[in-house]
C-alpha cells in the first residue's frame, strides 16, 4: 500500500511529502507519533510489533506508533492508528515532541519528529495481526528494569522515550 509521510524541518514546519519507505531509505526527517495508554492500575499497554514489519519486527514498543497523513492533525492520526492497530480508542493528550535519528542494520533510518501522546484505557484489546504480534500490560518500574536488562527486546524510539521522557508519560 502506498503511504506518504509528512516531511518537516526541525521546527516541525511541513516541507513536503514522500512515500514512507523512501523517506526511511533516505533518512529524511518526518512527522511521527507514539501513543502511551495506561489502565486503572497505572500499567502501560505495550505491543509487540508484527514479525512482518520492515524494521523493528518482533520488538516490544509503546501502545501504538505511526505517521500522520497529509493534512491530518496528529491527534486525529493517533486515534486512527490506535483503532487500526489495537482496535481501541481513548481520549489522547499531546505531552511533548522530540527528534531522533537511528540507522538500522537493513539500511533504513528512522529520522523522526515524534509526538508523545498519553491516555487511559481499560478493556478488551482486539489488535490487528498484520500490525501487532502480541500485547501486555506492564508497570513502569518493571518496564524500566526489563528495558535496562534486555534493551534488544525494545524499539529504539521507545527506549529513547523511556530514557528521556519518562516523567512526561508517567504523570498523567
Amino acid at each position: 500500500m502506498y503511504e506518504e509521510v509528512v516531511l518537516v524541518n526541525e521546527n516541525d514546519e511541513e516541507i513536503g511529502f514522500m512515500e514512507k519507505l523512501e523517506a526511511h531509505q533516505k533518512g529524511l526527517l518526518h512527522r511521527a507519533f507514539s501513543v502511551f495508554l495506561f489502565n486503572e492500575k497505572n500499567e502501560l499497554l505495550l505491543q509487540q510489533r508484527a514479525f512482518s514489519k520492515y524494521h523493528s519486527a518482533g520488538l516490544w514498543t509503546n501502545t501504538c506508533c505511526s505517521h500522520p497523513r497529509k493534512n491530518e492533525p496528529v491527534l486525529a492520526a493517533a486515534n486512527r492508528r490506535l483503532q487500526e492497530e489495537m482496535g481501541i480508542g481513548s481520549t489522547l493528550t499531546i505531552k511533548n515532541k522530540f527528534i531522533y535519528h537511528a540507522p538500522f542494520d537493513n539500511g533504513l533510518t528512522e529520522h523522526e519528529l515524534d509526538y508523545i501522546l498519553t491516555g487511559f484505557y481499560s478493556g478488551a484489546v482486539a489488535f490487528n495481526t498484520d500490525e501487532v504480534a502480541a500485547y501486555k500490560w506492564v508497570s513502569l518500574p518493571d518496564l524500566v528494569t526489563d528495558c535496562a536488562n534486555n534493551p534488544e527486546h525494545y524499539t529504539v524510539w521507545f527506549k529513547h522515550i523511556l530514557n528521556n521522557h519518562l516523567q512526561e508519560i508517567s504523570v498523567l
